[in-house]
């Protein structure tokens, strides 16, 4: 594997492999076989294979993982990860055939805690992932407080020391409550949309709308997007979810929506026929709009009553 020290020395240890997990009494750490480590259940963070992952790999074939990973028993046998799942990765494609561990004995809501908490501390979180994240510990922390579950996308707040559990979680991670709410309604989107989340094809606002949509409803607005070559704004999102509401969003209404040109998106065509009689032949087009937009910034000096590039003195 291609060494590059000086990179992993400029970059903080903390950043490769994050924080060291608190001690806590009577851990012990561990040389656990890689092929007895397995992911968390439902585990919402991708372990990608980029440039961040080619500098850990690197660092961990030179020496070693510094920072122990956080497992538990797994009923199926073997470990399961809670925290270390890019340090399990990294060992991989460093060649390694183990991991340092520590194995804590904890249950599922504890667990998953610990597994958001350790990855929210990444650099770059896509929003699909903070999505997911936010609505397992908040599960999580409203189960811990032993309040009933509920069949609803966001769980009941429960008080805890006088604060509700989404205003906690708000305060731990910094993020408000509305946005938590927003980005929890976004693990209801079709996986399609959610990733237009992720490549920045559509907003976080509008998405937030859509997912009022019902799922056969959500498809045919993906349809509708596809055929229309257009993104919902904020606006045609929610004119969308209203239709929803009264019952009759269909096809032709998506179409009608998404069809309309959004404001400041209106332009300006010139025909090249038109153009032609004013330039020579060869002229190519961009040719030709250096040459009206060298007309038109001296039409703007003039109506201001002065000639371009005059300067005083």
């Amino acid at each position: 594997m291609k060494s590059s020290a000086a990179k992993i020395q400029m970059t903080g240890l903390d950043a490769l492999f994050g924080e060291a997990p608190a001690q806590a009494a009577g851990d012990q750490i561990q040389e656990i076989a890689l092929t007895d480590l397995h992911s968390f259940k439902g585990h919402p963070f991708h372990v990608v294979d980029d440039e961040k992952m080619q500098e850990m790999a690197e660092s961990v074939a030179q020496y070693g993982v510094l920072v122990p990973g956080i497992v538990r028993s797994w009923s199926e046998g073997g470990y399961e990860i809670v925290a270390g799942h890019r340090r399990k990765r990294a060992s991989e494609l460093a060649s390694k055939a183990t991991m340092p561990v520590i194995v804590r004995d904890m249950d599922d809501d504890e667990a998953t805690i610990i597994m958001v908490d350790s990855n929210l501390q990444r650099e770059k979180i896509l929003p699909s992932e903070k999505a997911f994240a936010y609505k397992m510990k908040l599960e999580a922390m409203k189960r811990k407080a032993g309040r009933p579950k509920r069949d609803n996308y966001v769980p009941l707040a429960h008080k805890l020391a006088g604060k509700k559990s989404r205003a906690i979680l708000a305060e731990q991670i910094g993020e408000s409550q509305d946005q938590i709410r927003r980005y929890i309604r976004l693990t209801y989107l079709l996986p399609t949309l959610l990733q237009m989340v992720d490549e920045n094809k559509l907003a976080l606002r509008p998405a937030v709308e859509v997912f009022h949509l019902t799922e056969e409803e959500q498809e045919l607005t993906l349809n509708a997007m596809n055929r229309l070559t257009a993104i919902p704004s904020l606006e045609q999102a929610q004119r969308l979810k209203t239709h929803s509401q009264k019952g009759h969003l269909t096809s032709t209404v998506m179409e009608a929506v998404l069809a309309e040109k959004k404001p400041g998106t209106e332009q300006i065509t010139l025909k090249k026929k038109c153009l032609s009689q004013y330039f020579p032949k060869e002229y190519t087009q961009k040719q030709m709009e250096e040459v009206i937009l060298s007309l038109l910034e001296t039409w703007k000096f003039q109506q201001k009553g002065a000639e371009p590039n005059d300067h005083d003195g």
